[in-house]
């Protein structure tokens, strides 16, 4: 089957070189001075670089960016014989480049599909992709509003405003939730991402699961409402929303930075909840493994009811080949992988404003990991 991304996107080995990737560079020795010859270091000799050597490409979730930064500084610090390069162009420019046998993996904020399993058999040599979840966090809803400081929205309010149905910030519904602000008569300017995005699924996943009346779009990483303006990636709609007076749009809390304000979103609990990592793992801690054998697809709850759960949340998979990887990058990839999932690797991520993942999920994604052949 031909799947509509891969028609869009023809993304070549080349491209993944251009400006944007995130590039782990060799080293000649440590910091001490001596070489590591691809062996642990005192650096961090958590790490293991056992095997590890080369150029390790991959591309994906633009969503992980501030997570690959981080694990990217611990792991080159450590396996000095690897370079590895990580382009942030989006989930689904990931999964079309790992399809086509481009790149030792793949970052996706959502799962994959049944046809771009079916589809990575190809790659795969018969074996088939699995979405193994290594990060998650809140999906903020980031606000410009001159004079509004504080601001609480329910789902059916956000659902609104992006579909075009609210228009200006006093409207009546915005206003019955945020009966002390002055809110002004300023036109809504609505921004959605431009690109295939696993941000704007679960975006329009929680819009459908916690507003289905006033959301009638299915879920999808394209856009689907109509109105509204665009901005590619990330950090494109981070960049509108603070230049524009008015502008509104969902970002990962890593982008919401600068001064860039968020919204409470109002759910089934008693007081409104703030987009925080600690409130995102209270809700990511209710999700399933829906996957089969190997693969740990999760389902999200977009509507938990516990008190300070956020129910706006991703989890982005880092996406690979059960069996049959590259032999060229299989070690490679299994030490740049083995380091992220561990205890070390996820201890990093609450200080980049991502939340790790649940203790019974990221042990499941472990014990994976080593069995990638």
């Amino acid at each position: 089957m031909k799947l509509q991304r891969m028609n869009r996107r023809a993304l070549t080995l080349g491209a993944l070189a251009v400006s944007g990737a995130l590039a782990l560079t060799a080293c000649g020795s440590d910091d001490d001075g001596s070489s590591n010859g691809g062996k642990k270091t005192n650096a961090n000799s958590n790490i293991d670089c056992d095997g590890a050597k080369g150029q390790l490409m991959a591309s994906g979730s633009s969503a992980q960016k501030g997570a690959i930064d981080a694990w990217v500084k611990q792991y080159r610090a450590a396996c000095k014989d690897v370079q590895l390069q990580y382009k942030p162009d989006g989930s689904g420019a990931g999964i079309t480049s790992f399809l086509q046998g481009q790149t030792a993996f793949a970052g996706s904020d959502s799962a994959l599909k049944p046809e771009e399993i079916a589809e990575s058999k190809k790659v795969c040599k018969g074996s088939q992709a699995i979405d193994l979840p290594m990060v998650g966090g809140p999906i903020a809803v980031a606000f410009n509003v001159p004079g509004v400081d504080s601001l609480t929205l329910d789902a059916k309010t956000v659902a609104d405003i992006f579909n075009d149905k609210i228009k200006t910030w006093d409207d009546k519904a915005i206003e019955k939730l945020n009966p002390d602000a002055k809110l002004p008569g300023t036109k809504i300017q609505a921004f959605h991402r431009s690109d295939e995005s696993g941000t704007t699924d679960n975006f329009t996943k929680y819009l459908k699961g916690a507003a289905p009346s006033a959301w009638p779009h299915e879920p999808a990483k394209v856009w689907a409402a109509k109105g509204g303006q665009s901005a590619s990636g990330s950090s494109g709609v981070a960049q509108q929303v603070k230049q524009t007076e008015g502008a509104i749009s969902y970002m990962e809390l890593s982008y919401a930075t600068e001064g860039i304000k968020t919204v409470d979103i109002k759910t089934g609990a008693k007081e409104p909840v703030k987009a925080t990592v600690d409130n995102a793992s209270k809700a990511i801690s209710e999700a399933k493994v829906v996957g089969k054998g190997k693969d740990l697809a999760m389902e999200l709850n977009y509507k938990p009811t516990a008190e300070g759960a956020y129910p706006i949340i991703l989890v982005t998979y880092e996406i690979v080949c059960e069996k049959n990887n590259k032999k060229d990058t299989l070690e490679t990839t299994k030490s740049f992988l083995n380091y992220i999932a561990s205890e070390d690797g996820q201890s990093v991520l609450k200080d980049e404003a991502y939340a790790p993942m649940p203790t019974e999920i990221i042990t499941k994604v472990r014990e994976t990991v080593k069995g990638l052949s």
